[in-house]
């Protein structure tokens, strides 16, 4: 028998148990012992556990693989050919359309085999959409739509959020990303506009919905404020969409199991289906997503390509839009872009004349109304997302406006450093007793961590800062750890509960009812309509405190302000992508906390996701 050290693999941590488990199941279809299949198997369940959709045979033979605490640890797999010869003679492993546990594709990339089939699935859904525009418009309608509710705007700059109107007016399937400030949600209210009066005497059902409660609330939220300024009829405005929904709410879950309610065959009663902050989607969310919407709905995907990936398998809204391509748009497009509106796209290209693929199905929105153009966390965010470390760190260390910079030269300057920032960022919604007050400002100032333990993680944070506002008499010392309930805690829920309506990522504010008179503590949050749901707190679901949150966690959020601390080692979690999305959940300032070296590898670093699905939808 070939041995490999799968046992230190194991004992470093590089593999699990539940790894090691799902190889032993794999290798138990042979006949005999077979150390390169189990090998692969435990690889490819490492992969799909770290978030990969698939593991990459070449790129795992091309390098051996590190391990240990330090990466003192070689192991160094088999020849690829060898191995690809192993892996297709096992009755485990089949060829894409076979019904194995592992799918081994052309491009000796290893699947399990639902996510393969995931990726089928959504890229199937996604071509057939792309072949069938919608060809019956009334031109008239559209162009005075599009002139009415898309003015030109005073420096006659190019307006990206009209193409991405004339897109979806035209296409079954389309995403509008960019980044923050750049207007997609109330480009979205414009759009929905513009699709009903482009249905006189239909009533077209609109659904609106997001991976999380707090994102989903987020969207009805913006669309209601932006049916305020929308120069539409009052018709219009009445049809517009009142409710979001979270993702599992809209197809409705089925108690103890994964599976929905609206379903392929079940689907949706919707004309058209927004889905916002896309890039929180994983594999098998979308998959059941795009399969419970009718073929000739519109599915409209809205968030910023270059925020995290999901916690969960995959990268879909990075892989969708290929974040490597060029906005472009075919000939066709451009020609019927000047038809609608008059004005000339110098975007196109010839060659994209008879297959434009996904290009004309992506518009990138460009101009950042939040951020100015010249230095702040505008600039910085986009030195950041280009891997311009030293023009990153220069904005960091230069915008005294919008950003702050503090060195950490070592773990007790947290300590130090801490209280006077708390106390200003907290003091306030603590000496409130008004539930809806109390939200409104608890999500004026937010911490944030890169990671969740060691001394600059959200534990530790988050005690440091109930030490501080204890001392400082803003909040009272929970009475035992078995009842850590004190009057101001802000606590954040970590699991979907659909019987309570409340979901990852909601936020809420212990609080006594002002009304009922009583020292009694309720836990209040934002309801979608904006009132105040109250919960006493022994039926919240799993949830923890809320001073400060990871990066990952405050996904969907804006705060006006936002202190960013960076740990003080480097950890594979810190990428650029984590540094883009906790700079920009600031609207106005953000202090960073941290050390130049720490901060530079996190920038130089990118998530790279192993999957097929990009190459299924881009031709490579």
């Amino acid at each position: 028998m070939k041995k490999y050290s799968i046992t230190a693999l194991y004992k470093t941590g590089y593999l699990s148990d539940i790894d090691l488990h799902f190889a032993k199941f794999i290798t138990g279809f042979e006949k005999n012992e077979a150390p390169d299949l189990y090998l692969a198997a435990a690889l490819v369940s490492r992969s799909t556990g770290n978030g990969d959709g698939c593991l990459d045979l070449d790129a795992v033979t091309q390098n051996p693989i590190i391990f240990g605490l330090n990466g003192e640890n070689e192991l160094k797999p088999p020849k690829l050919s060898e191995w690809i010869e192993t892996l297709i003679q096992s009755r485990a492993v089949g060829r894409p359309g076979d019904m194995r546990p592992l799918i081994l594709d052309k491009k000796n990339r290893l699947y399990l085999y639902r996510y393969w089939d995931y990726e089928q699935r959504i890229s199937a859904a996604i071509k057939e959409r792309m072949d069938n525009d919608i060809n019956k418009i009334d031109i008239s309608i559209l162009s005075k739509g599009l002139n009415r509710l898309f003015p030109e705007n005073e420096n006659d700059s190019f307006d990206w959020q009209k193409v991405a109107a004339v897109m979806a007016a035209m296409k079954r399937f389309c995403v509008i990303t960019g980044g923050p400030g750049t207007g997609k949600t109330f480009t979205m209210a414009k759009i929905l506009a513009l699709l009903l009066e482009l249905s006189p005497g239909k009533m077209l059902h609109i659904l609106l919905a997001a991976p999380t409660g707090k994102a989903a609330a987020r969207i009805g939220e913006s669309i209601k404020s932006a049916k305020k300024t929308l120069n539409c009829s009052d018709d219009i405005l009445d049809a517009m969409p009142s409710e979001s929904y979270t993702i599992h709410r809209m197809l409705k879950t089925i108690p103890g199991s994964p599976y929905f309610y609206h379903n392929a065959e079940n689907q949706l009663p919707a004309d058209i289906v927004v889905v916002d902050e896309v890039s929180m989607m994983d594999l098998a969310l979308t998959a059941k997503l795009f399969e419970a919407i009718k073929d000739d709905a519109r599915i409209i995907l809205v968030g910023d390509r270059d925020q995290l990936a999901s916690v969960e398998t995959g990268f879909v809204l990075a892989d969708i839009c290929d974040r490597e391509h060029i906005e472009m748009f075919s000939t066709a497009f451009c020609q019927r872009y000047k038809e609608m509106t008059r004005q000339g796209m110098d975007v196109s290209q010839p060659s994209l004349q008879d297959r434009p693929g996904l290009y004309d199905h992506i518009t990138v929105l460009q101009k950042s109304f939040r951020f100015a153009d010249s230095g702040g966390i505008g600039e910085c965010s986009r030195a950041v997302n280009q891997g311009n470390v030293d023009e990153a760190l220069f904005h960091i260390k230069n915008s005294p406006g919008q950003i702050s910079w503090k060195k950490l030269s070592g773990p007790g300057d947290i300590s130090r450093f801490l209280p006077e920032t708390v106390i200003k960022g907290y003091a306030q919604y603590l000496n409130t007793a008004d539930p809806l007050k109390a939200l409104e400002l608890f999500n004026q100032f937010k911490i944030l961590c890169a990671v969740k333990f060691g001394a600059t993680g959200v534990n530790e944070i988050n005690r440091l800062t109930e030490e501080t506002l204890i001392e400082n008499s803003l909040i009272e010392r929970p009475h035992s750890p078995a009842f850590p309930w004190y009057r101001g805690r802000p606590v954040l829920i970590t699991r979907n509960n659909y019987s309570l309506d409340l979901f990852n990522g909601d936020i809420g504010i212990t609080l006594p009812a002002p009304e009922l008179n009583s020292n009694d503590l309720y836990v209040y949050f934002a309801g979608v309509s904006g009132q105040v749901r109250r919960f006493h707190p022994h039926r919240l679901p799993q949830h923890e405190t809320a001073y400060a949150m990871t990066v990952h966690k405050s996904q969907g959020s804006e705060f006006e302000a936002v202190l960013f601390i960076f740990p003080n080692q480097d950890y594979p979690v810190l990428t650029r992508e984590l540094v883009y999305t906790g700079m920009t959940r600031a609207r106005r300032h953000i202090s960073i906390w941290g050390t130049e070296k720490i901060i530079e590898r996190a920038i130089s670093r990118r998530i790279e996701r192993t999957s097929g699905l990009k190459d299924a939808l881009w031709g490579k």
